[in-house]
Parts: C-alpha cells; structure tokens; sequence
C-alpha cells in the first residue's frame, strides 16, 4: 500500500512538473534513475537512456533563454500547449506497461489533465508578466518556475506523498487562481482590439430618448 501511495506520488508530481518545464523534468528524472536515486515504474525507465538525457537537456538550454525574452516566452509556451501535456501523458501511459491498457489509459489521462492544468496555470502568469515593459520580471518568473520544478523532483525523489499533496493542493488553488487570470487576459484583449473594459457600444444600444422630452414635439421631429 505504501509503495502504492508513494507511486502515484511520483506520477503526480512529474505530471505537475512537466507542465512547467517538460525537458527539465525528463532529464531529471532520467538522470535520477541512473544514478539509482529513484526506481521509475513501468517502463518509464527509458528516460534514463543516454540518448534521451541529451535530447531533454539540449531542449532545456533553448528553453532556458527563450523562457526570459518577453513575448518569445508567451509563444513558447503557446507551442508548448499540446507537446507537456502529450509528454506527461506519454510518461502515465509508459508507466503503466506491466497492468496493460485498462491501467494505462486512465493514468496516461490523468497525467496529461494535471500537465495541462500547471502549463495553462504558467502560461497566462507569463502572460500577464508580459503587459510590464521591463524584462527583468521575466527572467526572475522563468528562474523561479525552474527552481520550482526542481523542488518538485526532489520531493518526488526522496517524499513522493508529500509531492502528491502538494500537487492536489496546487490544483484546488488553480481552480480559483485560473479563474481570475482568465478575466485578467480577457480584459487585456479587449484593450488590444480597441475597446475598453465597461464601456458601452452607442450601436447595440440604440438612441436614448430624454424622458423630459414633450411627446408631442417628439413625433413633429419624427
């Protein structure tokens, strides 16, 4: 039951962490296995090729300066979008190899909903971030969710329980923070089309008529 609990603990957390930065998290993990400092389930210990440990930490060094360059981040993780959470996905379902599809399927899901949930949670942060014009914040952003990830990789190496804790406490903050953020960036769009938050279209309102106004000099100008 423990080795259980602290299994779902490791998915959890490295679903959590590969929606902020997926290479990061799978040269981690890839490295850790090698190293002996975790034992990854199923066949998830192929991220502890070499081939794939080069590949994951190539893609981290491009991410690393494409993460602090306002405007190139807010793409980035746009194209990010579909690719974490499909790599998160993929890790659930390799995981999952010795109990076959009926297991793989729904961990494989879950895995890609909490990748999906921490990326969209980074992205609109980012970019809100980006409506300031210095690119200071953004650097600090970008440094801070790297060590975040890191931390993460700890706890899911030495506390997995803990880093699953911590990985459902974060989804029932960002119910409410994703809500707020998405208001946030609606307003933004509008200000960028050109029309301004509480403001109202004369068009789709029609003309006022002054209560005041004689009824009878009304229908003359009519």
């Amino acid at each position: 039951m423990q080795n259980l609990i602290g299994q779902i603990g490791v998915l959890l957390g490295s679903s959590w962490a590969s929606g902020v930065n997926l290479y990061l998290t799978v040269a981690g993990l890839g490295i850790a296995q090698r190293v002996g400092a975790i034992d990854l389930p199923g066949d998830m210990s192929v991220l502890s090729h070499p081939l794939i440990i080069t590949a994951s930490v190539l893609m981290f060094a491009v991410e690393f300066f494409a993460d602090k360059i306002p405007g190139l981040d807010s793409f980035w993780d746009s194209v990010h979008t579909a690719i974490r959470p499909v790599g998160a996905a993929a890790m659930g379902f390799m995981a999952m190899t010795e109990i076959g599809p009926i297991g793989q399927i729904p961990v494989a899901l879950m895995m890609g909903a909490v990748s999906a949930d921490s990326h969209l949670t980074k992205a609109t942060t980012r970019l809100a971030i980006n409506t300031s014009p210095e690119p200071v914040t953004n650097s600090i952003a970008s440094i801070t969710e790297d060590s975040l990830v890191l931390g993460a990789l700890y706890l899911v190496i030495k506390h997995p329980v803990i880093a699953g804790i911590c990985v459902v406490l974060f989804i029932l903050f960002s119910i409410w923070f994703l809500k707020v953020m998405f208001r946030f960036v609606k307003k933004l769009f509008k200000i960028f089309s050109g029309s301004k938050p509480g403001t109202s279209d004369p068009q789709r309102e029609g003309t006022r008529i002054d209560p005041d106004i004689d009824p009878d000099v009304l229908d003359k100008s009519l």
